[in-house]
């Protein structure tokens, strides 16, 4: 036996975690060399051992009541952008271009998951809804950070940081390669991992994936600050300059990356941290709330709300008075990622039906009821860590369309955000002054304005105005149609 499989083993022991060697014997030597491997990347046993202890005290222990300790954003840190006007919204959107101008706007995409639910093992940014281009969301998201570079000016660049995950990594590497990044530079995009943590039974025992490997899972979009600190993106940004960052998910298909408005009202305002939300107009839909609970904002989950809470509305308008729906979406300056890199993250527990190797048998199962947990960071969890916070309300169908589901699911799946984009771009091109757009022959709708031709619906007159469309329709941007 080699020193490090004694070393190895000697903790495992020491943990009640020896189970994890079961099948040594039986391994070939690549196997051996693979297993050894996962538990010297993966495991940490005495931290695994605390994070499992605290994770279960917070899931059993009896959550405080917040209903009655909530309130509202306050109107000085709130903007709705339906109720701000044209020259309000133009100015922050100015003093957003001007920091891009600057250099000092960077992206965090985060982009761990698969497309499990999509029926699919591939990175979810990789995923086409079958729009007419045919683009990924990748793809739609680079292109719009090159045109929102092309609007501040073409000086200052938009530094973009793909947070993926052990599962996504090296597939998302070699889909940015394949497409030469989407016309961007190579050293304007930076890949790095976020930690993967065991997944484990409901006594705390690590399970096998395979007989050579630890389960594994990503720690959550939570797990952004410490990768942050471990993979030297915080040194990074300090040398380019990056100041400010927008931090989304990869799976709303109508984000607006490094959104100019939104990152000119969080300077403005002095903000540390910041959200971007949508206005939660059902009371039972299930999306969480941000708050102030005791001098503080947080994010509070639908499901922690009383029926009461959630049905509440404002005498004066009748709008539900907990209404700021969150949508992962977010700012930060890069002084505040750097100040709550150490922090301790609230960990959150997540029943999973985990496939695993049985050790009594070695026969890998997949089993039809929750059998273990998966221990999970949320991202935000440090908004009571912020010292001015923010929030803006964008509107819904401009600014949020998730893709979740298949098809089969009828919302957040693909047909439904192939909507969301047609009917968000059919009104660029009226605004625009198109005369209208029609249907087609068949009664689809097929109306997509491409990325590298506007970001959000500007300069469409010279193509828009006076003119009559009918679906499907496809405006494509200077550089593809040269390509074709």
């Amino acid at each position: 036996m080699s020193e490090r499989y004694a070393t190895i083993a000697e903790q495992l022991g020491k943990w009640q975690q020896g189970h994890l060697l079961t099948f040594w014997d039986e391994l070939a030597e690549t196997q051996r060399a693979a297993l050894l491997d996962s538990l010297a990347d993966s495991v940490d046993c005495a931290a695994l051992d605390e994070a499992f202890r605290r994770a279960m005290a917070t899931a059993t222990s009896t959550k405080e009541d917040l209903n009655e300790l909530l309130k509202p954003l306050a109107r000085e840190r709130y903007l709705s952008v339906a109720e701000a006007t044209e020259v309000e919204l133009e100015d922050l959107r100015q003093a957003g271009l001007e920091q891009i101008r600057q250099g000092r706007v960077g992206v965090i995409l985060l982009a761990g998951g698969q497309g499990t639910r999509l029926g699919s093992t591939a990175p979810k940014g990789t995923y086409n809804v079958n729009l007419p281009s045919g683009k990924s969301l990748f793809q739609l998201q680079a292109e719009r950070i090159r045109k929102l570079q092309q609007l501040a000016g073409g000086e200052g660049r938009i530094r973009w940081y793909i947070m993926t995950s052990e599962h996504t990594h090296t597939e998302t590497l070699d889909y940015f390669r394949q497409h030469q990044y989407f016309g961007l530079p190579p050293d304007q995009v930076r890949m790095f991992r976020q930690r993967s943590v065991p997944c484990v039974d409901f006594e705390g025992r690590i399970l096998l994936d395979e007989k050579w490997k630890v389960a594994t899972a990503p720690d959550g979009n939570g797990g952004i600050y410490r990768a942050l600190k471990d993979e030297g993106i915080l040194d990074e940004l300090e040398r380019e300059g990056v100041l400010y960052l927008h931090a989304h998910s990869v799976d709303n298909i109508l984000i607006k990356v490094a959104d100019p408005v939104f990152v000119g009202y969080c300077v403005r305002k002095g903000a540390d941290c910041g959200v971007k939300v949508i206005e939660k107009v059902q009371p039972d839909e299930a999306v969480g709330v941000v708050c102030e609970v005791k001098g503080k904002y947080q994010v509070v989950e639908y499901s922690e709300l009383s029926s009461e809470t959630a049905n509440r509305r404002n005498p004066t308008d009748g709008k539900l008075t907990f209404n700021a729906g969150n949508i992962c979406n977010h700012f930060f300056t890069s002084a505040f990622l750097r100040r709550i890199a150490e922090t301790t993250m609230p960990l959150h527990v997540a029943k999973k039906k985990i496939p695993y190797v049985d050790v009594a048998t070695g026969e890998r199962l997949k089993p039809t009821a929750p059998n273990g947990i998966k221990m999970e960071k949320f991202i935000f969890d440090v908004f009571p860590l912020a010292e001015r916070f923010v929030a803006l309300e964008g509107r819904r169908e401009e600014e949020f369309s998730a893709l979740k589901n298949a098809d089969t699911a009828g919302i957040d799946c693909p047909s439904s955000v192939r909507g969301d984009i047609y009917r968000l771009h059919r009104k660029w091109l009226i605004k625009a002054g198109a005369t209208e757009v029609l249907d087609a022959a068949d009664a689809s709708f097929d109306c997509e304005i491409s990325p590298l031709l506007s970001y959000a619906g500007e300069g469409l007159e010279t193509a828009a105005a006076g003119q009559s469309f009918r679906c499907p329709v496809h405006l494509t941007g200077a550089d593809e149609r040269e390509q074709h």
